[in-house]
């Protein structure tokens, strides 16, 4: 069995639908998911779902996207929400993130019109509501595009609520997509309140009850390896065009102390995981249980799930100052 939000649900093992949160899910079999959850190979069709301005570790991790054309088709860019210090709302988060996107993309030579999509303005929350925006339409039907033999995968580094909200409107896309979310500490950690997980709890229930396949990269314990200092970033990133010096002006004003300080670049580790799955190494888990007060619970019938256990730094460092060497050279 199943829980999230103090309710019970059975997990099915076949494919007929089931009630979750008031909605009839279609659900896979276990060998269907498997089969989706297999590493990667050839070139993928990708979103990436994305709280920009909220720290300094997406604009990494969209510029290493972008620059890996052989590896990603890039379909769409959401814009995610967040809450706190530097943004008024839910809703404000999404926009200021958006505005970054463009930031990034104008950098980059990239045109935005049909790319990038607001978010939501708000979290799927504890009632387990569908929000609508442009961005959860988007990715609907670009899910519905696809198909199990070629899948949406969407990267995910913050709420999910837009995923959530996808997810909770049109719950026959699960068989279509693969969801790549940086939430949530590892396993055996204390507790799991970590931002992405924390700001939109019930959409987070939502992803892990739902059966979507799903490649889990938790942070603290896993992720907070993927770090780097501002001698590396002034060597490697800031002499590299325009994006090179903006992405060096975000993670150096991060801190006003850089002596002995390191910055973990978070979001780069779901990217990292597609381009290579040996520089994230994973294992197959029954999904776990988030409980209201963010802790993990842990019920062994539950539909698999792929779970990274550790993260390479260095090659998925190593690819991204290489990529963004050679597209400052190529301008």
């Amino acid at each position: 069995m199943g829980y999230a939000g103090g309710l019970r649900f059975a997990q099915p093992q076949a494919n007929p639908p089931y009630e979750l949160f008031g909605e009839t899910v279609m659900t896979l079999t276990d060998a269907s998911r498997l089969k989706l959850l297999e590493p990667p190979v050839g070139r993928l069709r990708v979103v990436l779902d994305t709280d920009t301005y909220n720290e300094i570790d997406d604009q990494f991790a969209l510029v290493q996207m972008l620059l890996s054309k052989d590896r990603f088709d890039v379909e769409a860019i959401y814009a995610a929400p967040f809450f706190n210090a530097r943004a008024d709302s839910p809703g404000h988060g999404m926009e200021l993130s958006y505005q970054e996107i463009l930031r990034l993309l104008d950098r980059l030579n990239v045109a935005p019109e049909g790319l990038v999509h607001r978010g939501v303005t708000d979290y799927v929350g504890p009632g387990k509501t569908a929000q609508a925006a442009p961005a959860v339409d988007d990715l609907v039907a670009r899910a519905r595009a696809g198909s199990p033999d070629n899948p949406l995968y969407v990267v995910a580094i913050g709420a999910i609520s837009n995923v959530a909200s996808a997810l909770l409107k049109a719950p026959d896309i699960i068989d279509r997509i693969i969801v790549v979310w940086l939430g949530g500490h590892a396993l055996e950690w204390p507790h799991t309140v970590e931002f992405n997980l924390k700001q939109d709890v019930g959409g987070a229930q939502v992803l892990l009850d739902s059966g979507v396949p799903l490649v889990l990269v938790p942070c603290m314990g896993v992720t907070s390896r993927l770090h780097a200092t501002v001698p590396e970033i002034e060597r490697y990133v800031e002499p590299h065009g325009s994006i090179g010096a903006f992405l060096a002006m975000r993670f150096k004003e991060y801190s006003s102390d850089h002596m002995g300080w390191a910055k973990e670049i978070w979001d780069m580790a779901p990217v990292g995981w597609l381009l290579n799955p040996v520089w994230a190494p994973s294992v197959i888990i029954p999904a776990p249980v988030l409980t209201d007060q963010m802790t993990w619970s842990v019920d062994r019938r539950r539909h698999p799930i792929r779970y990274v256990t550790y993260v390479d730094r260095n090659p998925i460092l190593k690819d991204f100052f290489l990529k963004l060497k050679a597209f400052a050279e190529a301008k």
